[in-house]
């Protein structure tokens, strides 16, 4: 008999459902034992209902594992839900009803006043508002949530800098992996030898998300932080990994290496804890000045730590600099299941 939480994951055969089954293998906390996925996937062998995209194999006890209705009869108590977000507006709310502890990587509900929005080394405070949450009262069950894949990375980046020298404006350019937009995603035609400016809904998520993570909990809600923030979104031939330029104004004057050293002594409640998902260095910069680049650099920390590089004085506002970050890791799968070793740490799973 194992030890570890059973958890389930609904939408398993999707690209993040993948990623989920794929880090929760060797994992010491968690073991997957419940997949659930759409009607035409519903009764089969998961081997035979998910074409498997990731570079290792599909777990052997998974595999042979048989889809489940995508309903919380008969599911584990802990849920991650890769959905999209107009089904995840209607499933999540469902399982949550339902006693289950929802680890969401949906926008579906993201927003929502009571629904925490967390990076646990930027605002694991946050989880507070799941006692706010009507689920919590009535069957002991929630909804937490995990930000957007381009936002996350950013606000890693940032939150050093609103922890020592304030922000005032934020400016961010997306170059967007293909991977972020699922499977098959984006046609061959519209993607090869072309850039696309534009991401359905993803700008407005960016700026929003990010004020709400930096933001400051004040009981049922969070106060947005202050800045001001303007993103461009693009689409990129690149498989994984979000790089994106970004320009900010600090409240506080600072120098190049008091910015370098921000990011050097960065550490989070995560690291404190050593919590098993958690990269040992949450935000590392990279000298070289032609990086970084998702080639070489989006797998660093097993796909958990943002990469930073060239940082230089920018000449409308007051630093610019590169982030690159995994989107299917960081920006989704290990994003939650960093937030659920954050919940169990804290007492709200097992």
């Amino acid at each position: 008999m194992s030890n570890k939480i059973p958890v389930g994951v609904l939408g398993a055969t999707g690209i993040v459902g993948q990623r989920f089954i794929q880090m929760l293998e060797h994992h010491p906390w968690f073991e997957a034992v419940w997949l659930a996925a759409s009607d035409r996937s519903e009764g089969k062998p998961y081997g035979e209902a998910a074409r498997w995209r990731l570079k290792t194999a599909i777990p052997k006890n998974v595999g042979s594992m048989v889809v489940s209705p995508a309903r919380p009869e008969g599911a584990p108590k802990t849920i991650f839900a890769a959905l999209d977000s107009g089904i995840a507006r209607e499933l999540e709310p469902r399982f949550a009803e339902a006693g289950c502890a929802v680890v969401s990587n949906s926008s579906a509900l993201r927003m929502v006043k009571d629904v925490p929005l967390v990076i646990p080394e930027v605002n694991p405070d946050h989880v507070k508002l799941i006692e706010c949450q009507s689920y919590r009262r009535n069957s002991g069950g929630f909804v937490v949530t995990n930000p957007n894949c381009s936002a996350i990375g950013l606000v890693m980046a940032l939150k050093p800098l609103d922890e020592n020298f304030g922000l005032e404006t934020v400016m961010a350019v997306t170059m967007q992996a293909v991977s972020g937009a699922g499977y098959p995603g984006v046609a061959s035609l519209d993607i090869l030898g072309n850039v696309i400016p534009f991401i359905a809904n993803e700008e407005e998520k960016m700026e929003e998300e990010a004020q709400k993570l930096l933001g400051k909990l004040n009981g049922s809600g969070v106060i947005p932080a202050p800045f001001k923030m303007s993103a461009h979104c693009n689409r990129v031939a690149v498989e994984d990994g979000h790089t994106e330029s970004v320009s900010v104004k600090l409240k506080k004057k600072a120098n190049v290496d008091d910015i370098l050293a921000a990011w050097a002594s960065f550490r989070g409640l995560p690291q404190q804890k050593r919590l098993p998902t958690a990269p040992e260095v949450p935000v590392r910069y990279i000298e070289a000045k032609d990086r970084p680049q998702p080639r070489f650099d989006v797998d660093f920390g097993y796909g958990m730590t943002t990469t930073v590089g060239r940082l230089r004085p920018c000449n409308v506002l007051d630093w610019k600099f590169t982030v690159l970050s995994h989107n299917t890791i960081r920006g989704a799968a290990g994003a939650a299941l960093l937030n659920a070793e954050l919940l169990r740490e804290q007492g709200y799973l097992g």
